[in-house]
């Protein structure tokens, strides 16, 4: 479990490939001294488990559903990756309940200045903009953020200095795909008003 407030934003220094993608991230910010082999790590809003690390690098291993379902398939040596280690027992919750389970791609579709912050817009498509609300929470590539708005498809974020500094958010173009996670709770509300269905 994660809360979207991200502790550092490290890089892509190697990838392998064998039957999953592997990738070796070095980060600047965080110990990985109390960061066991088998933990979980947010790597831009996707849950993978740390399979070795070192002084400052851990690497990680995405499976094929995985790159199916996020953007993983496209980060390259260099890419620039939020993370944050899972929520430790006494930890502030400081964001909202983050479970790492990405449930789609969402586009960017605008993106504009707004005083010292700038306003993202992103399609979502209609599966997954059903569960958006404004002023409710929304996951993007990690980051837990507030939603302006919604509109049909799309549905409108805003990032403010201290988020665009500590995360790759401000580098975002129009086009840009992002990893979408909905609100847990949305999701489990929506699950009890639909009729069970045996398998």
């Amino acid at each position: 479990m994660f809360t979207g407030i991200v502790r550092d934003v490290g890089t892509v220094v190697d990838i392998t490939q064998n039957a999953d993608r592997v990738f070796k991230i070095k980060t600047e910010k965080l110990s990985l001294f109390n960061t066991n082999i088998g933990a979980s790590m947010c790597c831009s809003g996707v849950c993978l488990t740390v399979v070795s690390k070192f002084f400052n690098t851990f690497v990680v291993q995405a499976s094929a559903e995985t790159l199916s379902k996020t953007t993983l398939l496209n980060w390259g040596v260099g890419t620039k990756v939020n993370l944050e280690p899972a929520l430790r027992l006494g930890d502030e919750l400081g964001g909202h309940i983050v479970t790492g389970h990405v449930d789609g791609v969402a586009f960017v579709s605008a993106k504009e200045k707004s005083g010292d912050s700038i306003k993202l817009q992103f399609e979502a498509g209609a599966e997954l903009s059903r569960f958006l609300a404004p002023k409710g929470s929304v996951t993007i590539d990690g980051v837990s953020l507030t939603i302006n708005s919604v509109s049909h498809a799309s549905f409108e974020v805003n990032i403010i200095p201290h988020t665009r500094l500590e995360t790759t958010l401000d580098k975002l173009s129009v086009g840009d795909g992002v990893n979408l996670e909905i609100d847990v709770l949305a999701r489990y509300l929506e699950r009890l008003q639909r009729p069970y269905v045996a398998a």
